[in-house]
């Protein structure tokens, strides 16, 4: 059996990494929940899977189905005693009635699922599946799957810092062009590029105003979408949240609250801040990061002439591809890492820090020039210092052509090696 795979215009499937650890839950679980953004690829892998499972395959975004299992949610369950149901957060209270009709037949693999939120953030809560649940999280396309090539082996390299001192390997084919397109399906499957960026503008519009409305009930959707807009023009940076909440007129606890709508929509994320209490000069405020390089780049109208004309704009688009693709990494790995940023009062900063359960931790900064030099690795250089033995290795990802080891434990090294082995 072929690796499960989500069709585009490019006319050949795609295989989706995800795909092993959906049909290996479904072996042992009750429930598996297939959870990601819209126009991920849910359906097609739900589809697909269903077909190899012999499941029913029922969605709510079907106006019958949504009516049922919303007014008698046991009721529909009794209809499919086995089944793969999309959109299951469209009725919010069939997530219970689904704990106790697999509490009721614990055989494993009675249903997946699929959702577009968070399916645990109003009607239940994940302690109470426990055991009964695994979720598994299918982020739009890994550039290693757009590629056809297999899992990455990045992070596990970083975390024993296994790199060679030094390898001519080339530089990243069409930077740029990644950058600017993104993973959502539908984008990749335009190859116009004011086309797709059309696309990214208006599924972050409906996103913004639709779905907002419809799953959380948000009546100001004017200010919601001009939240996106504005979070857009702050990507990469320090999150200020007064001032977010002064531009659009709306109080801070507000804009918070909006915020992580948008991020159970798996629109954006807050990256923490990396931190220890005996370190004083170390700030503690959260970036702000968009999901796909392709929807910040339309939000802001950037394209390929823009980015020609002033290469600095290249800079935090970069940076969101380099935490996409490292945030997708961490949904496939067994000991995924938390992901923060480091910056002290001084302003040396480290874009991205990884740490394992244990305090292993892997520092990556991401510099979209061709050539780097001994002052980019100042934050890498001061997190080793302060980790000491607990610092597996830094990395500095540009534009260039070779790895290279500049010190002991730290690396610079071409972009592409996040999904090239």
């Amino acid at each position: 059996m072929g690796p499960t795979t989500s069709r585009t215009a490019l006319g050949r499937y795609l295989p989706r990494h995800a795909s092993a650890d959906v049909r290996t839950a479904l072996t042992d679980t009750r429930i598996v929940a297939l959870v990601g953004p819209r126009q991920s690829g849910k359906t097609t892998l739900l589809r697909r899977i269903a077909r190899e499972a012999n499941l029913p395959f029922a969605t709510l975004d079907d106006h019958l189905s949504r009516e049922f299992a919303a007014d008698d949610p046991t009721g529909f369950l009794r209809t499919l005693p086995r089944a793969a149901i999309d959109e299951v957060q469209r009725a919010p209270d069939l997530m219970l009635a689904l704990k106790r009709t697999v509490d009721e037949n614990p055989r494993p693999g009675r249903y997946l699922v699929a959702g577009s939120v968070d399916l645990f953030a109003r009607s239940i809560s994940p302690d109470s599946l426990a055991g009964r649940v695994e979720t598994v999280t299918l982020m739009p396309f890994s550039q290693a799957e757009i590629a056809g090539l297999g899992i990455p082996t990045f992070l596990e390299r970083a975390f024993s810092a296994d790199f060679p001192s030094l390898a001519e390997v080339g530089r990243t084919r069409d930077l740029v062009g990644r950058v600017l397109s993104g993973g959502y399906p539908e984008a990749i499957a335009r190859r116009v590029g004011k086309r797709r960026r059309a696309w990214l503008r208006a599924y972050a519009d409906a996103l913004s105003r639709r779905d907002v409305a419809r799953e959380f009930r948000v009546s100001k959707i004017g200010e919601m979408a001009a939240l996106v807009q504005r979070s857009a023009e702050c990507s990469g940076q320090l999150l200020n949240l007064a001032r977010l909440a002064s531009s659009l007129r709306v109080d801070a606890k507000t804009v918070d609250r909006w915020l992580s709508l948008l991020e159970h929509l798996f629109l954006v994320r807050r990256v923490p801040a990396w931190h220890r209490n005996r370190l004083k000069r170390l700030v503690k405020t959260p970036k702000l990061h968009f999901l796909d390089p392709g929807l910040l780049a339309a939000l802001l109208r950037l394209g390929p002439r823009s980015i020609a004309r002033n290469r600095s704009l290249l800079g935090p688009l970069l940076e969101c591809l380099v935490y996409s693709e490292i945030a997708k990494a961490a949904c496939l790995a067994e000991d995924g890492p938390s992901v923060s940023h480091y910056r002290n009062k001084d302003g040396v900063e480290v874009d991205l820090v990884l740490e394992r359960a244990g305090g292993m931790r892997v520092g990556i900064e991401v510099k979209a020039s061709a050539t780097a030099r001994r002052k980019d690795l100042r934050g890498l250089a001061q997190l080793k210092a302060i980790s000491g033995e607990k610092f597996a290795c830094g990395v500095l990802l540009h534009d260039g052509d070779r790895i290279q080891q500049v010190a002991p434990r730290l690396f610079v090294m071409p972009v592409k090696m996040l999904w090239e082995q």
